[in-house]
């Protein structure tokens, strides 16, 4: 299952920002070949002012809004550009969310992947930063709970920048475990090895500049995989960066296309293994437009099922 929103693209950064409206229309394109024909295409619902508030304060979600410019841009921190469309385009990025949990609860699909932007990761409960308004993940993982009473609820990451406004909003909560992997030391300066949440339900694995994709599987392997069985959450819910690619002008973690592909059929099975197969994507990071296309389409491809394409 594949959920989107046109309104997505009306979140307009500027001219030379990294999070541009290019990055959805490369997605959408690598998503538009005949070997996705057979993806189901959902578009977004609009989530509620009551729906992001079930992570938010509500004080940060009027600013937001009040923030919003009717022309030009406006900066909510150095990095975080808002213009005219961004309300409307974070609205449907949490929706998107919510409509996938939904769809993966009730049985329609197995697994989802959201084409959503402003990415969320980095917002926290009450403050934007790194190009994120609201925690698009975060909430899925509360509406999940709210919805449906699912209570373990797992959130892996790996984008290749530490997402500390998920990490800060389920810092205390023993019933979510949240898993990332990321390049250390690197923006935004989170993400210790010492920092395990109150309850000991974070992991943080914090990998040098440089690694490439051995290293980087076998720590999937070693350290992600068996911590999810561990936990045994009901649902998995994944931020999806595709930053630590090579070809990435942010990131350095010398990944390639074909590693997504991996990564997407281990969540998919461990999925299947411990939440009867209850997985949610949602796209965060990925500046470089080819490296997305390629990197998107592989995820997306392990995520149905599909052989791998090719190397790169």
């Amino acid at each position: 299952m594949l959920i989107s929103h046109e309104y997505c693209l009306r979140h307009n950064t500027g001219i030379g920002h990294p999070e541009q409206v290019d990055r959805l229309l490369t997605v959408f394109g690598a998503l538009r070949t005949p070997e996705f024909e057979n993806l189901v295409r959902i578009e977004a619902p609009r989530a509620t002012g009551e729906t992001v508030a079930l992570v938010h304060t509500r004080p940060y979600i009027e600013k937001t809004f009040g923030l919003m410019p009717k022309q030009g841009f406006w900066n909510l921190d150095p990095d975080t550009v808002v213009s005219s469309g961004s309300g409307e385009a974070a609205l449907r990025a949490v929706g998107a969310v919510c409509r996938a949990v939904d769809g993966v609860m009730s049985g329609e699909a197995r697994n989802a992947f959201c084409a959503v932007r402003p990415p969320g990761h980095h917002a926290g409960r009450d403050h934007a930063g790194g190009f994120c308004l609201f925690n698009n993940v975060a909430i899925g993982a509360v509406w999940a709970r709210q919805k449906f009473g699912v209570q373990r609820v797992a959130i892996v990451d790996f984008d290749v920048h530490h997402g500390d406004g998920t990490q800060s909003i389920f810092w205390d909560d023993a019933e979510a475990l949240f898993v990332s992997m990321h390049q250390w030391p690197f923006d935004p300066w989170s993400g210790a090895v010492s920092d395990i949440g109150a309850c000991g339900n974070i992991l943080n694995l914090p990998l040098r500049e440089g690694i490439g994709s051995a290293e980087y599987r076998q720590c999937f392997v070693d350290q992600v995989l068996p911590r999810l069985r561990l936990f045994e959450p009901e649902m998995l819910l994944v931020s999806a960066g595709f930053d630590a690619h090579q070809g990435d002008p942010i990131g350095g973690l010398n990944l390639g296309a074909d590693d997504y592909h991996w990564l997407g059929r281990r969540l998919v099975e461990v999925a299947e293994e411990t939440c009867q197969g209850r997985l949610v994507t949602v796209l965060e990071g990925g500046y470089d437009l080819q490296v997305l296309e390629k990197s998107v389409a592989g995820f997306v491809r392990a995520l149905s099922g599909l052989p791998v394409e090719s190397s790169s």
